[in-house]
């Protein structure tokens, strides 16, 4: 997700296709970066907005056996977020504070997010509003930033959660229940009303692809079809390195790591930490392995 004013101060542009160009890859984004910061904003919001590109894109799954592997890819992120911190790229905020928040609002100078496809409509739209719909404010141009975002792909495919229904063991509700869930996750007209009716992208290819293919257009993102996007890339995401540890590990190296970004402690010492953190919270395993 990025700003299209920022966009256009920066690049000269704000047309998605273009800026994708300049971010499809990491070298290339940070080249942007070092010209956002030049013009006086910043890449990204804070440390952990990249992780996920990074922690979707490893060449192993976190936990083998006993053994907890931290990959060379996860590496990569706390090298580039260190040096983003250190030339002032970032706002040294954390995903979900106060001053994270507060970077997608109208007083922000921030560039973009790595944000996640319910993330535009169930945070980032409301976090955009000058005056919040809660207090009156209209989801409309005028209020804040609201039509100054768009999407791209950006450097690499990557996947953030998404939204669950879950039934409760032993309901005595189970036939209701399973219509529910059938229709919410099943049914093509449904999925696609879904998504009209709140932007958000729903898990039935033949509809999304129909809204996809169609003159659909978000006034948020200044009249983008951000669902084409999203059905193009979906496919090409690749979870199989995912695992039952994934949500444990990722938070415990992201806090862990957080000092050393801020330099109240040493990457030795970051990595001791999250060590500690990792056998405390998971007894069953043994060792962290860590890339040479």
């Amino acid at each position: 997700m990025y700003r299209r004013s920022i966009a256009k101060s920066v690049l000269g542009t704000d047309d998605p296709t273009k800026i994708q160009e300049s971010l499809s890859s990491w070298d290339k984004f940070n080249d942007v970066a070092q010209k956002v910061n030049a013009k006086g904003y910043k890449m990204l919001s804070g440390y952990d907005d990249s992780y996920r590109v990074f922690s979707n894109n490893v060449s192993s799954p976190w936990v083998t056996g006993t053994t907890v592997t931290v990959d060379p890819n996860i590496m990569n992120w706390v090298k580039q977020t260190k040096d983003y911190t250190t030339k002032g790229y970032n706002n040294k905020t954390i995903l979900w504070d106060n001053k994270w928040t507060a970077d997608q609002g109208p007083k922000s100078k921030v560039f973009g997010f790595f944000y996640s496809t319910w993330g535009i409509n169930f945070t980032l739209e409301g976090n955009s509003l000058a005056k919040p719909v809660k207090e009156g404010g209209k989801e409309e141009v005028g209020n804040g930033i609201f039509g100054d975002w768009a999407v791209c792909q950006g450097p690499q495919n990557y996947y953030w959660g998404g939204t669950w229904i879950c039934a409760c063991k032993g309901t005595d509700n189970a036939g209701t229940i399973k219509k529910i869930m059938k229709s919410l996750t099943c049914d093509k007209d449904i999925m696609k009303k879904i998504t009209t009716e709140t932007q958000d992208y729903t898990n039935n290819k033949a509809a999304m692809d129909e809204i996809a293919s169609s003159d659909f257009k978000s006034k948020f993102l200044g009249g983008q079809n951000h669902i084409k996007l999203f059905a193009e890339v979906a496919p090409k995401i690749d979870m199989s390195k995912a695992g039952p540890y994934d949500q444990g590990c990722n938070e415990a190296l992201q806090n862990a790591f957080h000092d050393y970004f801020n330099g109240a402690v040493t990457i030795d010492k970051a990595k001791a930490n999250f060590e500690k953190t990792i056998k405390t919270k998971y007894p069953e395993l043994t060792e962290v392995k860590w890339p040479s």
